[in-house]
């Protein structure tokens, strides 16, 4: 059995709820962010330091919680429509690697991936390669 028990229903005992088991069934667990708000993935931390050093888990957890680079995967239906707020139009849009603030947004973990629910004006920059670049 590779699917995991994750509940079952007080009406039908005999029905179970578990974890999807495809990437397609994963990906329609993530969040529809509302109103202004951006819905972004943390980018994969590197488990070994340039040098080769392996990283301890709590240097990992560090890194990723304290993270600046995020993904933008997904954007709220309002995001970037105040023409007063943004006169040169969006900040970023889907795919893009953008830059926050480390404890920005609402922190959350879907399958051990971690994601951020940030609002619109939250972006600080967006870069090409988010390769390299780290917190200070």
């Amino acid at each position: 059995m590779s699917e995991l028990l994750i509940g079952t229903n007080p009406d039908d005992p005999d029905a179970a709820t578990v974890l999807p088991d495809t990437a397609e069934r994963k990906a329609k667990q993530l969040p529809e962010p509302s109103g202004y708000r951006i819905l972004c993935a943390i980018p994969d931390i590197e488990d070994k330091f340039d040098s080769g050093l392996v990283k301890s888990a709590e240097t990992m957890r560090n890194e990723e919680v304290l993270s600046t680079v995020f993904l933008v995967v997904k954007m709220g239906p309002d995001c970037y429509k105040d023409e007063k707020r943004f006169p040169s139009g969006p900040w970023c849009k889907v795919g893009d690697f953008i830059l926050a603030r480390p404890n920005s947004g609402t922190r959350l973990k879907i399958h051990n991936r971690e994601f951020r629910i940030i609002n619109d004006d939250s972006v600080e920059g967006v870069v090409q390669d988010h390769r390299g670049i780290s917190r200070v």
